[in-house]
């Protein structure tokens, strides 16, 4: 079993959604270990770029200055490998197809493996085209963790069938970003990944904001990705936003396994 699905083993598992480098490479050191201390099943690191098209208004503006502030490829690997020396939780990349292609796809899946992360999510890459980057990922022992949307329909099956780690379902048409509520048929489409493969974990990503919605969700899913409603704690407090990140993160944790 990967480390990823261990992830999801006999429990919900909570799934925080970092910027690199938003707003400096030692806050997201600090925001990575007191994550992995407070609730974090699995934590996805999102390597900036110039134009995240899945991304909403506040993902964009970490995005924006944390690459403003210098974070390349390069130095967020150095500070994963830091991390590595005592963080265990899995981590993943989730980041475009074009910093990939730019870095070399191999060259990328293998230093990604070396430093010890677990998996890559990349929403720019359709389905249908997941072979130009999954083969080097699996070569060296990493999941390439496919999307699922409403829109998805009736490739949702064949998806499923294919998956590997954990299958990230898009939870609203759109970009990331906080919502008030989540009107998609959540459980209709984890029934149908369920028919296709019963062993892949389902977790449920954008707009999810507050611990009621992570629970309602984990009726149906077996995990929940939180990203905006973090980064705004950031850009609202700054350094300052760890104690309340902190906070939310063992809310949602406790009320996704009440």
């Amino acid at each position: 079993m990967s480390k990823i699905k261990e992830a999801f083993k006999n429990k919900k598992a909570f799934i925080p959604f970092i910027s690199c480098g938003y707003p400096d490479l030692d806050f997201t050191a600090d925001l990575v270990r007191a994550l992995a201390d407070n609730g974090a099943d699995l934590i996805e690191l999102g390597i900036p770029f110039s134009d995240p098209t899945a991304e909403g208004p506040i993902i964009m503006e970490a995005s924006s200055k944390a690459l403003a502030g210098g974070a390349t490829i390069d130095r967020i690997f150095d500070m994963v490998s830091q991390l590595r020396k005592d963080v265990r939780v899995p981590m993943v990349f989730m980041t475009y197809a074009n910093l990939i292609f730019s870095y070399g796809i191999d060259s990328f899946a293998k230093e990604s493996a070396k430093l010890g992360m677990d998996g890559l999510i990349l929403p720019d890459v359709p389905f249908e085209e997941k072979e130009e980057f999954a083969p080097a990922f699996r070569k060296y022992g990493l999941d390439f963790i496919s999307l699922i949307a409403p829109s998805s329909r009736d490739r949702i099956g064949l998806i499923a069938s294919q998956a590997e780690g954990f299958l990230y379902c898009v939870s609203s048409l759109g970009v990331t970003g906080t919502r008030d509520h989540i009107t998609t048929d959540i459980k209709g489409m984890v029934d149908r990944v369920g028919l296709s493969n019963p062993d892949i974990p389902c977790a449920i990503g954008f707009g999810i904001s507050n611990p009621d919605q992570a629970r309602q969700l984990c009726q149906y899913a077996d995990g929940v990705i939180v990203g905006s409603a973090l980064m705004k704690l950031v850009k609202d407090h700054g350094r300052a936003a760890l104690g309340h990140i902190i906070d939310l993160s063992r809310q949602i944790k406790a009320s996704i396994n009440e």
